[in-house]
């Protein structure tokens, strides 16, 4: 299990982009495939894209399809987010976590290994 750190969130106005980071500070990320969550207070955490060690991508969200990417830099042990013409309602903060393996599958890792997330907030 990787203990993932994100970075990059912050206020952006609608048809905005933001490049959302997720390191890891240990080894391994190169083994797993890495979600990206989304959470809205007082709502159920979202799943919205995956990216395998094979660097194919799964949408989990119909919502961010054609507008939001994902991309990872091995040599810097990063995986990235790359989202375009934002929505209020993608305001939410954003997670990271390794899947269970090298292919996508939604996988949740325990409560104790979430990182803190980076907050998106799209408005005007």
């Amino acid at each position: 299990q990787l203990r993932p750190v994100e970075s990059g969130g912050g206020l952006v106005q609608p048809g905005g982009s933001l490049r959302l980071s997720c390191a890891s500070s240990g080894f391994g990320m190169e083994l797993y495939a890495i979600n990206w969550f989304r959470q809205v207070p007082g709502k159920e955490r979202e799943g919205v894209l995956c990216i395998s060690t094979g660097s194919e991508t799964t949408y989990y969200s119909d919502s961010v399809k054609g507008r939001f990417t994902i991309s990872r830099d091995s040599a810097k042990n990063t995986v990235y987010l790359h989202m375009n013409n934002l929505k209020p309602e993608d305001t939410a903060v954003y997670y990271c976590a390794n899947d269970s393996g090298e292919d996508c599958s939604g996988y949740i890792p325990p409560v104790g290994l979430w990182g803190q997330g980076t907050r998106v907030t799209v408005s005007s």
